[in-house]
Parts: C-alpha cells; sequence; structure tokens
C-alpha cells in the first residue's frame, strides 16, 4: 500500500512543475506587453501635447518618483509643445543634429525713410516742364523755379532740352549766399527763422562762426519770395495802343466789335488730360495734351484780339476777348488760323498745336482770365 502511493506521489510531481513553468511565462508576456503598451501611451501623450504625470509609483524607500515627470514636462516647455498648432508661426528648421532651437524667418526689412539733403541736377529731356520734374522729386514747382533763377528767370516757359537744372532736397529756396549776407538777413528776406537755415544739416553752417562763404549754395527749407511773372497782358477789344515790339508781332492794334461770349466754355483741345505744368503759382494756365498739328478750337464765343508771334516765350499766341469779362489764351502753337479783329464762334478751329517758343515739346498752353486777372482753367472747364 504504501509502495503505491509513493509512485502516484512521484508521477504527479512533474505534471505540478509544467503547470507552474507556463503560468511563470505567461505572466512574464503579459508584464512585457503592459510596458510596451504604457510605452506607446507616454509617446502619444508627448506628441499629443498633453503633460504627462506619472505618480503612485514609489521607490523602496517609500519616496515619490518624481524625476520622469519634471523631466518630461520641462522639455516639452523648451519645445514649445505646449502651444496648440494653428498658433505656431512658420519655421525655419536648422539643426546639427544636437538640440537647437528654431529662428523664425523674417523676410522683410524695414528701410528708414530720411528726407534727401543733397542737391542733385537734372537734364531736360524732350517733354519735361517744371511741374513734372518737381513731381518727379517730389518737392514743389516753386522751388524748382526759385533754384534756378539764372536759367530760368522765374519763367517755366524758359526751359529747353538739354538744360541743367538744379534740384533742391526739399520744399523752400535754394539760395546763392552773397558777400554781405548774414543768417538772419537771409532768413528775413524769405520769411523764415535764422533756426530754420541754421538747423539744416544739409547746409553744414558752423553754429559758432556762423560763417557761410560767398558762392555757397544755401538751403533755405520752407522759404518763399514772390515770382517776377512773364506774361502776355491782357488786351481789350477796344483800342489799348498795344505795342508789337513789346508783346510781339501778334499784338492787335485794337478797336473792334464782334460776338460776345455765353460763359459756358469748351475744352480748346481733343484731348481733355494734361501734358506738362498744371495751373500754380508760377504758372497761370495749363498745358493740354496735343499733338503736333491737332485742331486747336475756341473754348467761346469772341473777338481776336492777338495772333501770331509773341514773347516771353509763348511761340505762336492767339488771344480771344469774349466781351464779358472773360479772355482765353492759347499758344505754343504751329499756326494760326486767325486774324486780329475776326469774330470767332466756340468750337471754331483757330489754329494748331505746336511747340514753339519756349517748350519742350507739342502741347497747348491753355490760360483763362477774368477782369485782368487769371482763373483756374479746372474751375470753368467741364469735366474731362
Amino acid at each position: 500500500m504504501k509502495a503505491t502511493l509513493s509512485n502516484k506521489t512521484e508521477n504527479e510531481t512533474p505534471a505540478v512543475n509544467s503547470t507552474s513553468t507556463k503560468l511563470t511565462s505567461y505572466l512574464a508576456w503579459l508584464v512585457a506587453a503592459s510596458l510596451v503598451i504604457f510605452a506607446l501611451y507616454l509617446g502619444w501623450r508627448a506628441l499629443s501635447g498633453m503633460p504627462i504625470k506619472i505618480t503612485g509609483l514609489h521607490s523602496q524607500n517609500g519616496s515619490q518618483i518624481n524625476d520622469a515627470q519634471s523631466e518630461v514636462e520641462n522639455s516639452n516647455e523648451i519645445q514649445g509643445i505646449h502651444q496648440s498648432p494653428e498658433k505656431l508661426p512658420a519655421q525655419s528648421q536648422i539643426s546639427d543634429g544636437n538640440n537647437s532651437i528654431s529662428r523664425d524667418s523674417e523676410l522683410h526689412t524695414t528701410i528708414p525713410n530720411r528726407t534727401r539733403q543733397d542737391i542733385q541736377k537734372y537734364v531736360v529731356i524732350s517733354g519735361d516742364s517744371v511741374f513734372e520734374i518737381a513731381t518727379k522729386f517730389s518737392i514743389s514747382p516753386e522751388s524748382v523755379l526759385w533754384a534756378n533763377y539764372e536759367n530760368l528767370n522765374d519763367n517755366p516757359h524758359a526751359i529747353s532740352i538739354n538744360m541743367e537744372l538744379l534740384i533742391p532736397p526739399v520744399n523752400g529756396v535754394l539760395y546763392e549766399w552773397k558777400v554781405g549776407d548774414t543768417v538772419e538777413s537771409v532768413a528775413s528776406r524769405f520769411k523764415v527763422s535764422p533756426e530754420d537755415i541754421l538747423n539744416w544739416p544739409g547746409n553744414n553752417i558752423d553754429l559758432i562762426e556762423l560763417d557761410v562763404e560767398p558762392g555757397t549754395l544755401v538751403m533755405v527749407p520752407g522759404g518763399q519770395r514772390e515770382f517776377q511773372q512773364w506774361i502776355i497782358p491782357t488786351i481789350p477789344r477796344g483800342r489799348a495802343g498795344v505795342s508789337s515790339s513789346v508783346y510781339g508781332s501778334g499784338a492787335c492794334e485794337g478797336g473792334y466789335e464782334g460776338v460776345y461770349g455765353d460763359g459756358a466754355f469748351i475744352w480748346p483741345a481733343d484731348n481733355h488730360t494734361l501734358s506738362g505744368n498744371d495751373y500754380w503759382s508760377g504758372h497761370l494756365g495749363i498745358d493740354i495734351a496735343a499733338g503736333e498739328g491737332a485742331r486747336i478750337y475756341a473754348a467761346d464765343n469772341g473777338v481776336i484780339v492777338f495772333s501770331g508771334w509773341a514773347t516771353g516765350g509763348y511761340g505762336y499766341t492767339i488771344i480771344i476777348d469774349h466781351g464779358n469779362g472773360y479772355q482765353t489764351l492759347y499758344a505754343h502753337l504751329s499756326n494760326t488760323n486767325v486774324r486780329c479783329g475776326q469774330s470767332v464762334n466756340k468750337g471754331n478751329v483757330i489754329g494748331f498745336a505746336g511747340s514753339t517758343g519756349n517748350s519742350t515739346g507739342s502741347h497747348l498752353h491753355f490760360e483763362i482770365r477774368y477782369q485782368g486777372g487769371f482763373v483756374n482753367p479746372w474751375y470753368v472747364l467741364p469735366a474731362p
């Protein structure tokens, strides 16, 4: 009986050992799988920007393990993971294989807008006008005239092709210093304060000596002076004793009767756009675009009181007296088509456009006068 039990116990022992081995292997695989899943979970949390907190783990001495949490959170903060993707700017990544901080690309460079201080020279080309040259350099046409008195003598029509002009840096008077001048006298002459001249950096004036060499070009910012106007005077249809030797061979003797204007002006050319000077204090008319030989029309009914060559740079010129206080002038014509004392109606062809007199290209210089004064043509002409 004892022998039988002993043999039975020995036969059951291998089966128990085999079951135990299988259970241990199963638990090991389970633990390994859990660790892999946990590692994948941590990676997902890190990539999604969610803070990682590892709590509840204790070392053998009971202290809580926070090193992993602190290290991961600091790493996330450095790399900007806590920012939402839509708030992140476009970045260029430059790395040498080690940890690096990316830098935003800045493609726009801000260039300071500084006022020009130097005096420039400009050579007049075909089609130029004082107004257009001034616009090109962002200054007033008056400043161009004042800077070139020796060449232009305050007459915007005096420019000619290949003429060299001085272009001041800002609006004002570019003045050539003369013997006996002082800062105070020059400032008073051009209606500015002495400080305006002294503080302009381009003048380079010694603030202690206040000594300026005669012949030096000095900029007077904001300065101004009166113009010497070059115009043909108003010529009435009655006898006025106008001298052709003074105003040109086109001057009429006067003593005429004829039609009267109605005050409703039309454009004197087919084009209704500018081609040169606009109306300003040094140019009391507008330059209308008109090619060589283009027809020029009477802007209103009236009597011819000037027809032919005019002095002062106008070239071939026509003046119409409209009998109601208004007169109109048409200059730089290639030819005239009317005679002194002739009555013309609104829209009649009176001449042809050209570039005679002081002109750099074909156009029509057009003036409107009222009772001896000048009127801006834009105020009385129909809208273009």
